[in-house]
């Protein structure tokens, strides 16, 4: 896109779509996506939520009538508006330089003449296919020849390539408003679905303002809910509070402050994060320094918390990408359908599965987060940046569900208090700590369990477990990390990507 003369939106939106076909095992144009754009003329960093809404015609006493305890992962029940083309028009309207046409052609291209499957993939197509083949059409989308395509197989979607020219021809309503939407909504009607066309006609993506807390001189920025990037800002304002460079970074001082403070920021997350157009979330409040300042006594520093209610504030799977181009600008992107390859169906002739990202709702009466129709789903992606001094310093984010506050925490935190190098900040060892402590109402009861990436001491480990830690090993999820970081005395981009999924960093 760059030698074409286009801008890093038109590089993001262009890289999007190639993944959705490739990778559609963590993204595609059946899900959601948000983004922070900085705007180098202007020094201002824009947000955008693309993220859609729950059915119109789908209510929480149809759940409760037929005995659901909860919103199921799969099938048509989870399915909620698409708003990841919407998203692309809307940050190609306000900062694109070429014609769609020419931002989608490479994706066009390699869906009619195929590509090969890379070895990561094709292990997470194969997981997909017991989950999903039940489900209309998945078969015949991702299943050509009876089974998914196997490390190296050329894996050709026309259907795919069919839908982006719609797109490229005729705009973001041949989605919303045209015969795409009318394919949905038949398919949706025959299966037992909600979403209907007067669902995708209504949806709007929306700018929005990003928000951010300092964190020893750096401006860190996230996008405010429903989703759950303002963890990362509560997560740092906690640890601010503490010598994290004297404790050390394999220590199991740092190990243990870092968890308890993240117990702390998720007990409000399961409580406080949901649509605001829904509720008064205490959004300022939560960010803010005195609320940090009130809550970091609760963190013992010898022994782990077994249960962390939330605080009272006073007052009112998955792709990212980043991008950067020759004028300053830079993008931050994360983009999914949910659980892989989300609700599994896939609409006929369109080339894609529908997201199932209304299972992030609870059924629980009076929760902040609580289904209702047309409502925003609590959402786990977010897009980080980082600004120094009114300047772009960093754009990253670290993919993983649930997963990613922490991670973004932990690179920030690398860099900043350890001295990390980009690359290196994403290479170290990771910690994951989950319990029950859920957007669904669940609160953590039993202190939760810290999965450790290899690397770290076992001097480290067994300190831990001496403070009340459950320890448990895992290959993951820690996340999947990329990032682009500006260097305004040399004036060169540099680039990172990490070897725990698939990803590189280029340049040209």
């Amino acid at each position: 896109m760059y030698l074409k003369g286009g801008s890093a939106v038109d590089a993001a939106i262009a890289a999007n779509a190639v993944l959705g076909l490739m990778e559609p095992t963590g993204c595609g144009i059946g899900g959601d996506l948000f983004a922070l754009v900085w705007d180098a003329e202007s020094k201002k960093l824009h947000g955008l939520n693309g993220s859609g809404r729950s059915p119109q015609n789908l209510t929480r006493d149809f759940f409760i009538e037929n005995n659901f305890e909860y919103i199921p992962m799969s099938g048509p029940l989870p399915v909620s508006v698409p708003g990841a083309v919407d998203a692309w028009f809307m940050l190609h309207q306000k900062f694109g330089k070429l014609d769609m046409d020419a931002i989608l052609q490479p994706a066009i291209s390699y869906a009619r003449e195929g590509f090969p499957v890379t070895e990561l993939i094709a292990y997470y197509l194969a997981r997909s296919a017991p989950r999903f083949e039940r489900f209309p059409n998945f078969t015949e989308t991702y299943m050509p020849n009876g089974k998914m395509p196997a490390k190296g197989e050329i894996f050709r979607n026309p259907d795919l390539a069919n839908t982006y020219e719609k797109l490229a021809a005729d705009g973001r309503d041949a989605f919303y408003k045209g015969d795409i939407a009318r394919t949905i909504d038949q398919y949706m009607a025959e299966n037992g679905g909600f979403l209907s066309y007067d669902d995708l006609a209504a949806h709007a993506g929306e700018w929005v303002d990003p928000v951010s807390s300092n964190y020893r001189g750096y401006d860190v920025w996230q996008l405010p809910p429903n989703g759950q990037g303002i963890a990362t800002l509560q997560l740092l304002n906690l640890l601010e509070g503490f010598d994290l460079a004297g404790m050390g970074f394999y220590s199991a001082e740092y190990i243990h402050h870092f968890v308890e403070a993240k117990k702390l920021a998720y007990a409000d997350r399961a409580k406080y994060y949901a649509d605001m157009d829904f509720g008064p979330v205490p959004l300022q409040e939560l960010i803010s320094k005195p609320y940090a300042n009130q809550r970091r006594p609760l963190i013992n520093p010898d022994k782990a918390a077994r249960k962390v209610e939330a605080g009272v504030p006073e007052g009112p799977n998955t792709i990212y990408l980043t991008v950067a181009d020759q004028w300053g600008n830079m993008v931050s992107l994360i983009q999914s359908n949910y659980r892989g390859m989300g609700s599994g169906m896939t609409p006929t002739g369109l080339g894609f599965v529908l997201q199932n990202r209304g299972e992030g709702f609870t059924l629980q009466t009076g929760h902040f987060n609580t289904y209702a129709p047309s409502k925003r789903p609590f959402h786990t992606i977010i897009p980080g940046f980082v600004t120094k001094e009114g300047e772009a310093f960093m754009s990253f984010g670290v993919m993983g569900g649930g997963m990613q506050p922490q991670g973004h925490a932990q690179i920030i935190i690398n860099m900043i208090d350890f001295g990390m190098g980009l690359q290196e900040a994403g290479d170290a060892p990771r910690m994951h700590h989950h319990g029950s402590s859920q957007p669904t109402g669940q609160i953590m009861t039993d202190g939760g369990t810290l999965n450790l990436e290899s690397g770290w001491p076992y001097e480290s480990i067994r300190e831990l477990m001496e403070k009340g830690h459950t320890i448990q090993w895992a290959n993951g999820p820690y996340g999947g990390y990329q990032a682009i970081l500006w260097d305004p005395i040399n004036k060169v981009y540099y680039g990172a990507s990490e070897s725990r999924k698939d990803g590189m960093a280029a340049g040209y």
